[in-house]
């Protein structure tokens, strides 16, 4: 592969337009009320920051972005206690909750949403099957919020409809 190789012609972009579009409208509101977001990301592995920080402007708002892959990432990772993990799995609402409220604790944000999931073709159990996603979407002066999803289709499928689920609760968080 040569290194000056366009992917993408000037009118397309990687994500749909319907995703810029969310991001774009939780940003506007977010810098309706001068405040700034982050990420904490497992299955989508910076899809939603990135999607975030697609839209021009984005560097105004959006704080920063952490990827925990591995399992011991996201059962530990932003403070979240070992112990948490042990119990409930690394992918559970109890760690992604955990994860949303420590990204509030390491940055400068005053939203945050965190995500983990089975995206497949692999993991998943008979609890959490494969396409299962938690969400949860914290602010320093409101209630946390937090989803279950179970998504159809690819692993790609999954983890697109995660991103558009996780900045929908992002959003609904930011208007709390």
């Amino acid at each position: 592969m040569q290194t000056n190789d366009q992917f993408l012609s000037d009118s397309e972009t990687i994500f749909p337009k319907a995703l810029l579009d969310a991001a774009a409208a939780a940003l506007e509101a977010a810098k309706r009320k001068g405040i700034r977001l982050a990420a904490a990301e497992t299955v989508t592995a910076g899809l939603v920051s990135s999607c975030l920080t697609s839209v021009s402007g984005a560097s105004q708002i959006f704080d920063r972005g952490y990827v925990l892959y591995h399992d011991s990432a996201k059962a530990t990772g932003l403070g979240v206690a070992e112990e948490v993990s042990k119990q409930h799995g690394a992918v559970s609402a109890e760690v992604t909750k955990g994860l949303a409220e420590g990204l509030l604790d390491n940055s400068g944000a005053a939203v945050t949403v965190a995500i983990t999931g089975y995206a497949g073709p692999g993991g998943g159990n008979a609890k959490n099957p494969v396409g299962t996603i938690y969400i949860a979407a914290a602010r320093k002066d409101a209630p946390l919020m937090a989803e279950r999803h179970v998504f159809p289709g690819s692993r790609d499928n999954v983890r697109l409809c995660a991103v558009a689920a996780a900045i929908r609760l992002l959003t609904k968080q930011i208007e709390a």
